[in-house]
C-alpha cells in the first residue's frame, strides 16, 4: 500500500500540470469583506426556511455591487455554506439578483477586514467595550 501511495505522490510531483485544475484555484490570499446572507443580504423572517433564500434586501445588494465595482473582494459569509447542497442555491440566488459569482464561505480568516451581519455585536478592538 505504501508503494502505491509513493507512486501516486511521485506522479503528482513529476507531472504537476496534469494534476491541477486551473479553473478551481482559489484566489490568492488578500483582504476581503464578508456579507451575511440570511437577514442581511436576503430577507429572513419567521416563515423562512433553508429550502429557499428570501427576497433580496436592495440596500445591501446595491452596497455589494458597489464594493465589487470598486475592486473590493466580497464573500458571502453564511452558515449555509456548511451544507454543500446550499452552495448551488446561493449561486442561483446571486445570479437571479444580479450579483456576480462571489465566493461563499462560513470560515473567517486573518484576511477578513469587515463583516456585515445582522447578528454581530461590534466590540471596540483591544478594549472589550461594546459599540
Amino acid at each position: 500500500m505504501l508503494s502505491a501511495i509513493k507512486k501516486i505522490l511521485t506522479d503528482i510531483v513529476q507531472n504537476p500540470a496534469e494534476n491541477t485544475d486551473a479553473g478551481s484555484d482559489p484566489p490568492p490570499p488578500g483582504p476581503w469583506y464578508g456579507v451575511d446572507l440570511d437577514g442581511t443580504l436576503a430577507v429572513w423572517n419567521e416563515t423562512s426556511t433553508l429550502d429557499r433564500i428570501g427576497a433580496p434586501i436592495p440596500a445591501i445588494v446595491d452596497m455589494v455591487r458597489s464594493m465589487v465595482d470598486n475592486g473590493i473582494r466580497v464573500k458571502i459569509f453564511t452558515a449555509r455554506a456548511c451544507d454543500p447542497a446550499q452552495i448551488p442555491k446561493i449561486r442561483a440566488w446571486m445570479t437571479q439578483n444580479g450579483l456576480p459569482d462571489l465566493e461563499i464561505t462560513n470560515v473567517k480568516d486573518y484576511y477578513m477586514e469587515r463583516l456585515y451581519d445582522d447578528r454581530a455585536i461590534r466590540v471596540e478592538r483591544n478594549t472589550g467595550r461594546l459599540l
